[in-house]
């Protein structure tokens, strides 16, 4: 990969994503895989003792997610090079990840010599993403989806998991109206869960957990 030995942490809340990712990684020369962490506060610790030159972060962990991770290490740790690797392509993910600090963002179905050049291309100075994100990661500094007030109001409902009847109550507007302000934030952001609206929201700034 290059003359240095690039010295990883892997941080993935599932054991089974992480033993596979070091079996594919620790086998490659130039490249060494110094720890593994399974939350957002392990991979903190991690990089105050040990101070790896890059991590490999999921987007999509409980808790502090990888975006939220990757915000705190630029601030704390800027010398840490994040490479974000998801199964998420949507938009807002990709947006937020590159806002966040992130270098890359590769997706999880990559074969190993995707992940290889992104970590060196990410190492070297330089961004990789994905080929089906490479329209997305252009709209970097681009202006996030516009909401009208109502949206708002409806997205942040829906990701504290009331059902479409009980908005419509509370905003005193039809079931009908909220359904259509919901495939309006399904366009625009590309999700439409609870849990993923509560992840842009709070990645957004517009809620709190």
């Amino acid at each position: 990969m290059t003359a240095h030995v690039v010295r990883l942490v892997i941080v993935d809340d599932h054991s089974l994503v992480r033993d596979g990712l070091r079996a594919r990684l620790s086998v490659v020369p130039g490249l060494l895989v110094i720890g593994e962490a399974a939350s957002g506060a392990q991979a903190l610790e991690l990089a105050a003792a040990d101070a790896p030159d890059l991590m490999l972060v999921d987007v999509g962990m409980r808790g502090m997610n990888g975006i939220e991770l990757a915000t705190v290490l630029r601030q704390r740790h800027p010398s840490i090079r994040v490479l974000m690797l998801s199964m998420y392509d949507n938009r807002e993910y990709v947006l937020s990840a590159i806002r966040a600090g992130a270098r890359g963002y590769v997706l999880k179905e990559s074969p190993t010599e995707e992940i290889l050049a992104a970590i060196s291309a990410v190492w070297a100075g330089g961004n990789y993403f994905s080929a089906q994100l490479q329209n997305l990661a252009a709209l970097v500094g681009a202006t996030p989806p516009q909401l009208t007030a109502r949206e708002h109001e409806v997205l942040l409902l829906l990701a504290h998991g009331r059902s479409n009847k009980l908005i419509a109550r509370e905003l005193d507007i039809s079931v009908r109206t909220v359904e259509t302000h919901r495939l309006s934030l399904r366009r625009k952001l590309g999700v439409d869960s609870a849990s993923e609206l509560l992840k842009i929201a709070v990645t957004n700034g517009w809620t709190t957990l």
